[in-house]
């Protein structure tokens, strides 16, 4: 009698096992390297062959390597294995790999040659973000020639030049102050949060003339889906980060325009961004319309505040585990403080070319926060470099990361030292604000909101991380998973 195994023959057994570990895996393999044949394929027959795509694999059709970057990013925490491991496999070279992220064929560059080649060639580049639609199809992160001009030159006059930095000194001080004496009452604090409540009430005051309130409780959740959306993938059904982030933006747009509508029935005249924009003429005498307005107050209030929160949160956090620099920068601003006579506690723009030390810590916190990852392009036209072609219309996602966690350009990378600092960067090799045209506007804004809490910050608290241990999550921006808990 024949053998029966469940009630199947021993032959079946023998056909489906046969399948499953020889055809299964053929199957498999078979769609992992579809996609990418499709692509390169494409670019033969349009190319006949005469150039090169660079090196790289496209991954899984439509989902391409997303899930790969998650899973560095989300689950492994370790972020700068993605890019690692396009080097193990496809060689260092020029820096330059094939990919398939956010929706949309990609090329990555990660090296100073490579990046500044990208970012300062504006005809051959412009922006894409992945999810446009987010940040405002009319805003200054977006737009490009003309617009991109005069919206830049006006968020330059408003808030990156020195005067207007000597006024947002004034403004933001006495709110810090308050903030940091209320922390110290609560005794222990969540520092993600509780800085980023002070930094978003200050850029609501200097960018929309709004004091907290249950309102901006409200504006302050939603551009937190907003951001939680900004690296997502492009998937818009309930549930998903993206649906929920465009929820988010309709939202905030809303409420932007109620705050039009009010300021223009009574006529209100505000000295912030909101009213310069507002007014703002080109050549023609012709104005922003309320969606280039509502646009850019949105892109620029994500900018001001959420990076600027973050790097304060990931100073705190490197001092705490920093004695000798929390040291040094004590003693700087505490000597700092003693020379105001009068008034020892507020700094001012013409404080800053004395704070050395001070400085030194800003940018090694920038440096190793790597808020922005990535700078999102698009390849006008197919463009050549390294021997390899850049097709017309793939997204190219210059690497910042990369540059700022190399050993070959900076020691130990992943260690605090602000004292690393007494020598400049290599050339090429600190993009921490993009570079090119499109560096970012705010850059000095940032900084200044940064040295001021660290000067108030060292001059009279103490604090200790709870979890100096925690685990760092790393989308949508790094953070310790509990937000560096500290006692303050």
């Amino acid at each position: 009698m024949a053998m029966v195994v469940g009630g199947m023959g021993a032959g079946d057994l023998a056909w489906w096992l046969g399948l499953v570990f020889g055809a299964a895996p053929l199957l498999c393999l078979a769609v992992w390297h579809s996609a990418d044949a499709w692509y390169r394929a494409a670019f033969f027959l349009r190319h006949s062959g005469r150039r090169r795509l660079p090196p790289g694999h496209m991954g899984l059709p439509f989902l391409g390597e997303t899930l790969s970057l998650l899973w560095h990013f989300k689950l492994a925490r370790r972020p700068d294995a993605f890019i690692a491991g396009k080097r193990r496999a496809h060689g260092a070279g020029a820096g330059i790999y094939r990919t398939h992220l956010f929706g949309s064929p990609a090329v990555i560059v990660c090296t100073p040659a490579a990046n500044k080649f990208v970012l300062q060639s504006a005809d051959s580049f412009g922006v894409r973000w992945p999810m446009p639609e987010l940040v405002g199809h009319t805003s200054v992160v977006n737009v490009e020639g003309a617009s991109h001009a005069r919206l830049r030159g006006f968020i330059l006059a408003a808030i990156n030049r020195p005067s207007s930095l000597q006024t947002i000194s004034t403004v933001v001080q006495p709110r810090v102050v308050a903030a940091l004496a209320a922390w110290a009452d609560m005794g222990t604090i969540v520092a993600a949060t509780e800085i980023k409540k002070v930094t978003f009430a200050n850029i609501c005051k200097m960018f929309i003339s709004m004091e907290p309130s249950p309102l901006t409780c409200q504006i302050d959740r939603w551009f937190a889906g907003l951001v939680a959306g900004l690296r997502a993938f492009p998937l818009d059904f309930p549930g998903t980060a993206f649906h929920g982030a465009r929820k988010c933006r309709r939202k905030l747009n809303a409420v932007f325009r109620q705050e039009l509508e009010a300021r223009r029935k009574v006529d209100k005249e505000c000295d912030d961004l909101m009213s310069g924009l507002m007014h703002m003429e080109d050549e023609q005498g012709k104005k922003l319309s309320d969606e280039e307005v509502v646009d850019n107050i949105v892109s620029l209030v994500v900018a001001g505040y959420e990076s600027t929160a973050s790097a304060i949160m990931w100073a705190t956090y490197h001092l705490a585990k920093s004695p000798v620099a929390l040291a040094k920068l004590r003693e700087e601003n505490m000597a700092l403080s003693e020379s105001k006579a009068g008034s020892p506690l507020m700094i001012t723009h013409d404080d800053l070319p004395k704070m050395k030390y001070t400085a030194k810590v800003v940018e090694e916190t920038i440096r190793m926060a790597n808020i922005a990852p990535m700078v999102h392009r698009v390849a006008n036209k197919d463009v050549e470099y390294g021997g390899y072609m850049i097709p017309a219309g793939w997204s190219v996602l210059v690497w910042v990361r990369s540059l700022h966690t190399d050993p070959n350009f900076y020691h130990d990378p992943l260690t605090f030292n602000p004292d690393r600092w007494d020598e400049p960067a290599k050339p090429g090799t600190y993009q921490v604000f993009g570079g090119g045209y499109r560096i970012c506007a705010g850059n000095m804004l940032a900084r200044l909101q940064l040295t001021i809490m660290l000067h108030h910050l060292s001059i009279g608290y103490e604090w200790e991380l709870l979890n100096p241990n925690a685990e760092i999550g790393y989308l949508p921006h790094p953070r310790p998973m509990d937000g560096a808990a500290m006692a303050f």
